[in-house]
């Protein structure tokens, strides 16, 4: 009888913890749906969101697409379309405009502040390379790059004999186009001066007959008269550094085989190698070398 009674008695304990368990665990369950509810609702407030940042994003794409091709009716038509008198028109053209502005600035700051336009296509930019001798502009050449996806030449008007691809892959022009630029430059501007001395001999140097130059004007032949006699000097200026505008030898050749070894010849030869030809020449006929 007493077993049965301690049984009884533990039976009824059990029920009682388990009608408690009950009871503690009821009031848990409203708790845990608000916290699911709540967890729906930001989910779809941020599905709201991600949905809206899409439709920006696509009508930021066909408004920079207008603005990229204003210049074409198909490009003024796709404007046209938007409502003028939306408050979000007027956000959404704004913002394109901010990113329009800033792939610009982008592209002025990648290829180090030279004069930069953006090409019709609005796909790329043309950097245009002035150069100069003595203060006086000459030649402006340009290079249409296309940025996107990798850098590419596209189009230019630099003279054949620039090794325009050679400058680009020996400076890494995808990792950095100011230094393609700037090697660029120092080429094109050692040709114009070259250039321009070559035409200044011929203006200001009457006596000196031009034999033999090139297009690079890498090379000059000249005939120079010596004073008081009717003997000449055959002057040959080498110019193997393109990047420079002085030549880096210079050799004479005359009947007299001592006169390029007299001093006053090596003058000469150190001056044409340290002075632009054309002032190198008025120097030598001031002193009363050459005619």
């Amino acid at each position: 009888m007493e077993g049965a009674s301690t049984k009884g008695v533990l039976s009824h304990l059990s029920l009682l913890e388990v009608q408690a368990r009950s009871r503690k665990s009821r009031p848990q369950q409203p708790s845990r749906v608000k916290e699911l509810k709540a967890k729906v609702e930001a989910l779809r407030i941020q599905r709201d969101q991600l949905r809206a940042e899409i439709e920006t994003h696509k009508n930021l794409q066909k408004l920079r697409a207008s603005m990229d091709k204003q210049c074409s009716q198909e490009g003024e038509e796709e404007e046209e379309k938007m409502d003028d008198d939306s408050e979000n028109s007027q956000l959404l053209r704004l913002m394109a405009r901010h990113t329009q502005l800033k792939d610009l600035l982008n592209a002025h700051h990648i290829i180090g502040g030279y004069n930069v336009i953006r090409t019709s296509q609005g796909k790329g930019v043309c950097a245009s390379l002035a150069t100069a001798y003595e203060g006086v502009y000459l030649e402006t050449y340009n290079v249409e790059i296309v940025l996107k996806p990798r850098l590419k030449i596209s189009r230019h008007n630099v003279p054949p004999f620039i090794p325009l691809n050679s400058l680009a892959e020996q400076s890494n022009m995808q990792a950095d186009i100011k230094t393609f630029l700037d090697a660029l430059s120092k080429h094109l501007n050692a040709f114009a001066g070259r250039k321009q001395q070559l035409k200044l001999v011929k203006e200001l140097h009457k006596s000196v007959e031009v034999l033999e130059s090139n297009v690079l004007c890498s090379i000059l032949v000249m005939l120079l008269t010596l004073p008081g006699e009717k003997s000449t000097v055959l002057c040959t200026l080498d110019y193997t550094d393109h990047t420079r505008l002085l030549p880096t030898s210079v050799h004479f050749e005359c009947k007299d085989k001592a006169l390029p070894d007299a001093p006053e010849w090596k003058k000469n030869c150190s001056l044409l190698m340290e002075t632009p030809v054309h002032k190198a020449l008025m120097s030598m006929k001031t002193n009363g070398t050459v005619v």
